[in-house]
Parts: C-alpha cells; structure tokens; sequence
C-alpha cells in the first residue's frame, strides 16, 4: 500500500545504508533470527531468556523465559510458518516453543552445552545440534519421550588424508557447527579440524568430506535457495561453496564436490569476523567484525567490497540479513542492543491525491463555484443520517482478500503471533513477572506477584484467558 508513496529509485536499491534503529529488550543480545516472512525478530539474551521483536512496530511482542537463568542462549531457528521457535542454550537444552501461547511444546537435555540447534525445515518437530565436545546428535521430539541418535564426528577422508597419528588426532575433533539442507535430507558440519562433513539423514553417516583450512570452523549459513553454502572459519577467510542438490536420488557419494567459489578477507588489516550471514537473494555476503565496530559487504559476482556499514562505536556479534529486504540486525556486544540497518525512503506525499501536483514556484489559484461556501445545518444533518443509514455488511468473508493477506499458505492459513496488549518495553528483567511457562507480564497488571498464584496451572493446561479474568476480577474488587 505505501510502495506508491516511495521513490522508485529506492526501491531499486538491494543493500542498506544508514542505522535507522535501535531496539530496547531486557537482557543482553547476543544471537538473532528473523523469521521466514520477515515480521518478528528473535533474540537470545545471556541471561537465558528470549525476546520476540514485531518489526512493525519495532515493539516487543513476547517474551519466553525456560532456559536457566543466568546461561546464555546460543542459537534459535525457525519453523517455517513462524509458530514454532527452537532456542538452544549452553545449559544443555533446546526448548521448542509455540509462539500461539509462549508455550513450550518440548524441553530435552542433550547431555552437553550446545554450539548450535536447528529445525528441520520440513519437520518442526526434528532438529540437530552441535554440542561442545561431544558427537552432534539428531533428536525427534514427536513424542515426549524424545529419541535422540548420535551422528558422526569424523571426516570420510582417503588413506593419504590420514594424519600421522589418527587416534590422537581425532581424539580432539568435535563437530561446532550443523545445519539441514533444504530438503533435510541431509546435515552438514564443520569441525575443530577444519573439515566439512556431508551426513545423510537416513543412514545417519558421512557421505562425503572435504577440508577447508586447519583451523575450526565458526559458522555455516545456507542461501533461502539452498544452492549456496557460506563458511567462517577462525583463519579469518570467509568461503561461498556451490552446494549440489543432494537430495537427487541418482547422486553417488563419489560425485559430490564442495569447491570453494570466492574468498573473503582483509589482507591489510588482517580482520578476524565474529558472524556472517546471506543477504536475502544471496548477492552478497556481510559479515562482523571482531573488535571492531564495521559491518562489511561484498558482492559475490566479483567478489569485491561494496559496502561498510556504520553504526555504534561498539564491537558487533551476530549479524542477519532480512529475508526478503535490504535490512540488517546486529547485537552490540557491549550493550547488548539490537541495531537495525535500512534505507531512508522519503515518502511522496503528491501520491496521496490524484489530482495533486507540485510546483516549482507558487501559482494564482483560482476558486471555483460553491467551493468554499457554507451549507445549511439542516443539509448537513440530512447527509449525516443518510450516510447512517446505509448498511455496512461485516459478515461476508472476502476469500480474495485473506488470500492475500495469508501470503502462500492462502485463506489466513499462515500463523499470525497474537498480539499481547499489556506486553511493555522494558530494559529491567524485574519489571517483568512470569504468570506461566514461557508466559510474561509486566508487574503493573496486578497488585502483587499473590495474583498470579493460581495462573500457573491455569496457563499450562491452556485456559490462560481464565487467568487473565481472575486478575482482572481482582483488581475490580480491589484486592
């Protein structure tokens, strides 16, 4: 609706330009995720709690508290309708939660502080994670009694890809970092050796190894195409690999190949990068840097800097680009902020009548008949009560329109996170009372944390509408 109000030349451009703004979340940020459509941010903080960010109105529209307190939020992925939420924490947990109520739908330890987590992208109820020191391990949580398999930690390598002392060198080689192919049908890692492991899912073994560089490996990004593969490694080179389709079912393992497409890195400065990240279309590659406040872009095409972007004088940690527009977040290590980066986009506000138009220099306006003139009362109260009179139906669904408006899931099918009106912004964890798992409200809604007793089990068996009532019941009696 606002498109006709921007300037066609702005909308032409792909990558942002200026900091635009900062959001206020309690706790410190420290990993982000937009989700799939675009509308929400996740943030995990280092007190163990998360907060959701509608971007709309850059407003906090909740708040989930299940890990420990005090352990910091590692990673946090999607599912692709945006209902589902899994968050991973360094106290050895992933939590799934179901943004519909901030309910937790699973809660499993995995025996070991977790690097990362993910989702399966076509099963929200599977995910696979990377845990410290340990093997990465594949856990169904379709029942409550989640199965967990343990995947493998080491390369498939040649004999003459041996070290000169396997046992011991592979006594120290962990998998850091895991992700799902599009499809799911298969895992790829990256290890403390520098290896990358392409592991199939179903027979839950290493198809196909390939090394980047001695070093470990930070962090593994797919493009939303699933096409492109982008690797950060601490030897401070930042590698886009062409991934095959490997969910072709006449591929052979032998016929695999992950060949480095471009290298980014700073020569001069010898700059280390804390995180990077796609851009929506997977033009270009963006990255953070290590004690350094600079968020650096470059095009894949050429593989050369086109852009750094400014901000807070402070060192940036996890970057992400929007999925669908020129638009970036990073946390700031220091403060722990969100900082959004966009583009300016004036609006044209000729747009807004059709007739309406600019002029250079002022221009003799000539007033038409009966422009200007004042009508009778008895006229304006009669057009007033003609205009009550006319039916205005509320009942005849428009299939049309909520099929625009539900996007590609058609008729409203997408999920739409409920709006919690009582939900503040707030920079203090004391200002904000849990009344359920995973369910927050600010302290002025009832006298005393007494209220929210016996909203505790109301808001697990799902009747959180009943709590609500009883404080509000309360507070009508004064109590």
């Amino acid at each position: 609706m606002n498109l006709p109000l921007t300037d066609p030349v702005l909308l032409a451009q792909d990558i942002p330009e200026t900091l635009v703004a900062r959001l206020r979340s309690s706790g410190q940020a420290v990993c982000l995720r937009f989700s799939h459509k675009g509308d929400l941010l996740a943030s995990g903080t280092a007190k163990g709690t998360i907060a959701i960010f509608d971007l709309e109105t850059n407003g906090v529209a909740r708040k989930l508290k299940g890990h420990t307190a005090g352990r910091t939020v590692q990673s946090l992925s999607w599912e692709r309708s945006g209902r589902y939420l899994l968050s991973s924490s360094i106290d050895w947990k992933v939590i799934l939660w179901d943004l519909h109520d901030g309910s937790r739908v699973r809660s499993v330890s995995l025996g070991a502080p977790v690097y990362i987590a993910e989702l399966h992208p076509q099963n929200h109820l599977q995910c696979v994670a990377a845990l410290y020191e340990y093997r990465p391990v594949l856990a169904d949580l379709s029942d409550s009694r989640v199965k967990q398999y343990a995947l493998p930690n080491l390369p498939k390598r040649a004999p003459h890809e041996m070290d000169a002392n396997p046992e011991k060198a592979d006594a120290k080689h962990f998998t850091t970092v895991a992700a799902f192919t599009p499809t799911g049908s298969h895992v790829v890692t990256g290890t403390t050796k520098g290896w990358l492991n392409v592991i199939d899912v179903a027979t839950r073994e290493t198809i196909y190894s390939t090394r980047l560089c001695s070093k470990p490996i930070l962090l593994i990004r797919l493009s939303s195409s699933g096409r492109d593969l982008l690797v950060n490694a601490s030897d401070t080179i930042i590698r886009t690999i062409k991934l095959p389709d490997l969910s072709l079912p006449d591929l052979a393992a032998d016929n695999i190949r992950l060949d480095v497409e471009h290298k980014f890195q700073d020569v001069v400065n010898r700059l280390s990068w804390n995180h990077v990240a796609f851009s929506s279309n997977a033009d270009y590659v963006m990255a953070s840097t290590l004690m350094n406040h600079d968020i650096y872009i470059w095009e894949r095409g050429h593989g050369s800097l086109v852009k750094i972007l400014e901000g807070p004088k402070e060192e940036l940690g996890a970057v992400e680009w929007h999925p669908s527009r020129p638009f970036v977040a990073a946390t700031g290590v220091e403060s722990g902020r969100v900082y959004l980066w966009g583009i300016n986009t004036p609006q044209r506000w000729s747009a807004l009548a059709p007739d309406f138009a600019e002029v250079e220099e002022n221009v003799e306006y000539i007033e038409k008949e009966d422009e200007f003139d004042i009508h009778p009362v008895e006229e304006l109260q009669k057009r007033r009560l003609d205009q009550e009179d006319e039916e205005v139906d509320v009942l005849t669904v428009d299939d049309q329109q909520l099929e625009r408006e539900g996007g590609k899931g058609g008729k409203g099918e997408e999920f739409r996170m409920p709006v919690l009106l009582d939900m503040g912004e707030s920079d203090s964890e004391d200002e904000i009372v849990a009344i359920g798992t995973g369910q927050f409200r600010r302290k002025s809604i009832a006298q005393d944390d007494g209220d929210f007793l016996d909203g505790e089990d109301a808001v697990a068996n799902g009747r959180a509408e009943e709590v609500v009532e009883h404080a509000g019941s309360k507070r009508r009696r004064g109590d």
